[in-house]
């Protein structure tokens, strides 16, 4: 696809982000600018590969190669289409998604890679620009109604869904605006808000509804939504973070992660934060934790003014390049540098924080730090296992510490042991094909699959969708994944 001889005569090439010293002094998005003339470029270099690898990389199962040639013969229309046939929200996943597709491209083998998920937001936001975003309203309605509980990218993706195939579909979500994680989880200088309200408003017309304020099984009775609805989706998320008993966690100065980012969300948007507010400025910060939530805890400490900040992780630190034990094309785990990275931090590996450190009033002020190894002799008991390395302890300066270690599973009190639906061994909900244990109750995202990509809640929700429409009509006209595939390539 694209030109033939592109990826012989381009390489990989990214238009320029904002300088990293004046973008800290704002939560404007890092990279705005769409340079239409390189998405053209970048996708000339998609190859005629015979296989598109990249289609299994992506968990949406995104018709990669044609979009690329429909962008590259400069048909945008076209290639929108064919991007929204198997994505709801190419917006979100083309700012905020690792591009899982671009690791399993064939020219990634001994070359850059092609440039998609660029070209991804490319596409979509010339198609908003141009008009072709239009409401998608169903012709006629099935007189079914769905209930869909929490409006994260996998809640989205179902109310989207169930909603063309002409049920009545409400969204509950607990918080006071729509969007789970990508409106308060995700900073601003990444996915700005208004990107998001312009896909809410767009369901709107198409005519999802939605309820804020709604805590189901709190101040939203289950039995009621029981009664009113002929099927409930459960995508919540997975809101449970993992924590740090060790000495000190009492300590005023160590906060979740996600109550952090929380907090200076609602700031950007204008709003209160209720609570004891969580600030950066002019503290020494160490993230713990080395993924994208710590990552963003990094850029917005920045935006605070920290003194410094640091990002400690306990696993040893990547390779730079793929090695035998990550072949292509499956997704490697090399060292990453965000945008956040860039904009200033100091990252250590292969540490373990034994305890905080606290002063008289209460408050913290440093942590006790080791370095750790792998257990090697003579033989690991278990995947991460970790020995402490002689000698490495020390104390280093923190005042604001923030726990970044990933999610556990989903809250149980209230909606989950309401409804009495079973879980796995990891305390998420268990689903078969997206069916729970109650009858008409489905659950998908996070909720289902534990803590994941924005790209695999999406696919989750769709693929939800499907199952919730089968049951209510006894067939459904939701295309699967792979039918999508096969009809577009055809």
């Amino acid at each position: 696809m694209g030109k033939p001889t592109g990826f012989l005569e381009q390489g990989r090439e990214l238009p320029g982000k904002r300088d990293a010293k004046k973008r800290i002094s704002d939560y404007n998005e890092v990279d705005p600018v769409i340079d239409e003339r390189t998405t053209v470029k970048q996708a000339s270099r998609c190859m005629d590969c015979g296989i598109p690898f990249c289609h299994n990389g992506c968990p949406l199962g995104n018709i990669i190669p044609e979009f690329n040639d429909a962008v590259y013969q400069e048909n945008w229309k076209l290639a929108y289409e064919i991007l929204v046939s198997t994505n709801n929200f190419p917006e979100f996943t083309g700012r905020i998604c690792p591009a899982p597709c671009e690791a399993s491209c064939v020219l990634g083998i001994n070359k850059p890679p092609v440039a998609i998920e660029y070209i991804e937001k490319s596409i979509i936001e010339r198609a908003f620009q141009e008009g072709y975003v239009k409401p998608r309203i169903p012709s006629s309605r099935t007189n079914k109604k769905v209930a869909v509980i929490g409006s994260g990218p996998s809640g989205l993706a179902a109310a989207a869904q169930l909603n063309y195939a002409g049920h009545s579909v409400t969204v509950f979500e607990r918080a006071d605006e729509i969007g789970g994680l990508l409106r308060y989880g995700i900073p601003d200088f990444k996915l700005d808000k208004q990107v998001v309200e312009r896909r809410v408003h767009l369901m709107t017309e198409e005519g999802v509804k939605f309820q804020t304020h709604a805590n189901v099984g709190e101040n939203v009775p289950v039995e009621q939504l029981k009664e009113e609805f002929d099927a409930i989706v459960l995508c919540g998320g997975s809101t449970i973070p993992r924590d740090l008993p060790i000495p000190g966690r009492e300590l005023k100065g160590v906060h979740v992660a996600m109550d952090f980012l929380t907090q200076q969300n609602r700031r950007v948007s204008g709003k209160k934060v209720s609570v004891e507010e969580i600030w950066a400025t002019g503290k020494n910060v160490v993230v713990i934790g080395g993924g994208d939530t710590g990552s963003d805890c990094v850029g917005t400490s920045n935006r605070h003014g920290a003194r410094s900040v640091t990002q400690i992780e306990i696993m040893p630190k990547p390779p730079k390049e793929r090695t035998e034990s990550m072949p292509w094309p499956n997704w490697p785990m090399i060292l990453r540098t965000s945008t956040s990275h860039e904009e200033g931090c100091e990252r250590n590996w292969s540490i373990v924080t034994k305890a905080f450190v606290g002063d008289e009033q209460g408050n913290l002020k440093g942590l006790k730090i080791a370095e750790v190894e792998m257990r090697q002799e003579p033989v690991p008991i278990a995947i991460g296992t970790f020995v402490e390395v002689p000698g490495s302890e020390k104390e280093i300066p923190c005042e604001l510490a923030l726990l970044a270690m990933g999610f556990l599973h989903p809250q149980h009190a209230g909606l989950i042991e309401q409804l009495g639906v079973d879980r796995d061994e990891r305390g998420n909900v268990k689903a078969t094909r997206y069916q729970t244990s109650v009858e008409g109750v489905f659950a998908a995202g996070d909720m289902r699959r534990g803590q994941s990509l924005v790209v695999w809640a999406i696919s989750e929700g769709r693929e939800a969708a499907r199952a919730v429409d089968e049951y209510l009509i006894g067939q459904t006209t939701l295309e699967a994944k792979e039918k999508g595939i096969l009809s577009l390539a055809e």
